[in-house]
């Protein structure tokens, strides 16, 4: 029988403002900055979300849990990704691997690297040599590199069930 293996990208961005939590994928960083948004701002995980629908063809994260809807204010990020895990597993799909970067100046993540990467492959019922988590810089460019934002981008690789 042959394997079908759908894939989607993933991309998110955010603000970063003081006293805000900063959170990527439901790990907590240490930082005097968190990223700015409805829910915890987590952008690996929104990330990680939109690649999941768009893989399976089910649209994007913004027209299923949209910034619009108080039930999703200030939500954990992991509870919206349990809920398209379940989404996309009931549509007949199954993660296959994740592939993350994080772009962002400052914190260095070297640090929170392997935690993200183990609680991410947790979250998705994966292996953790099937889930990469990279950071990079923006060299200075942009709001991103002048540590204004924080950007993530995700592909995700889907089975059929």
């Amino acid at each position: 029988m042959k394997t079908i293996v759908r894939v989607g990208q993933g991309y998110d961005l955010h603000r970063l403002e003081a006293g805000r939590k900063f959170i990527l994928a439901g790990v907590a960083i240490t930082w005097d900055k968190g990223p700015a948004g409805h829910s915890d701002g987590d952008v690996v995980l929104h990330a990680v979300i939109d690649g999941l629908f768009g893989a399976a063809g089910m649209g994007d994260i913004g027209e299923h849990f949209p910034d619009s809807d108080p039930a999703y204010k200030d939500i954990d990020s992991s509870e919206l990704l349990g809920q398209a895990r379940e989404m996309i597993e009931a549509a007949g799909y199954v993660p296959v691997n994740v592939d993350v970067t994080v772009i962002t100046e400052k914190p260095k993540l070297s640090d929170y690297k392997g935690e993200m990467r183990r609680n991410l492959a947790e979250m998705l019922g994966l292996e953790t040599n099937a889930v990469s988590i990279k950071a990079k810089t923006n060299e200075g460019l942009g709001d991103v590199g002048q540590g204004k934002a924080i950007a993530c981008q995700a592909i995700v690789s889907l089975a059929i069930s």
